[in-house]
């Protein structure tokens, strides 16, 4: 049963999701209005760029042109994350966490958005200093919230506080339900 504390924090994770895939699609509206077709645009002399490119792949550009592929793998995630997100604890201790839930399906949702509408992502963002691939802010979602799970769960969290990870049912619930 559905606790207000509960609907709470599920709608304030999807208000922050939405404007979240909305500030990556204004980002990458303004990449399209502003960056194609021109020269990259040196913020940082030999440090950071905006450089437009269109991955047609994965990252670092693997599996290119695989849209199919991209979108049944992105639905499954965002299902998995709701499932977690919704079988995760109350209380400000997994505050953090629902962070990382959000974080991952905003950066999912904005570069599926790019799939469907272009068959490609729309990637701005480049650091030429150690010439990483370039990227979006999409992107940006998606590795903040990889590395604040990981960190989480090796340092925050003990093993009995991540039982909803399970994909057994959790104790106490009834078995028959």
């Amino acid at each position: 049963m559905m606790t207000r504390q509960r609907d709470r924090y599920n709608l304030i994770g999807i208000v922050t999701a939405v404007v979240l895939v909305l500030l990556d699609q204004w980002t990458k509206y303004l990449a399209v209005l502003h960056l194609k077709g021109q020269s990259a645009i040196v913020l940082w002399e030999g440090v950071f760029e905006l450089h437009y490119l269109e991955n047609r792949g994965a990252a670092f550009g693997i599996l290119q042109g695989q849209k199919g592929v991209f979108l049944v793998c992105t639905v499954l995630i965002l299902f998995l994350i709701a499932f977690f997100y919704i079988r995760m604890p109350e209380g400000k201790r997994f505050f953090l966490m629902r962070t990382v839930a959000v974080l991952l399906a905003a950066g999912a949702v904005g570069n599926l958005i790019d799939r469907m509408r272009y068959s490609y992502v729309v990637d701005f963002l480049y650091f030429k200093l150690i010439d990483f691939p370039v990227f979006n802010v999409a992107d940006c979602y998606v590795t903040v919230g990889a590395v604040l799970l990981a960190v989480l769960i090796l340092f925050v969290y003990k093993e009995e506080e991540l039982g909803f990870l399970s994909l057994k049912r959790q104790e106490g619930k009834k078995k028959d339900a």
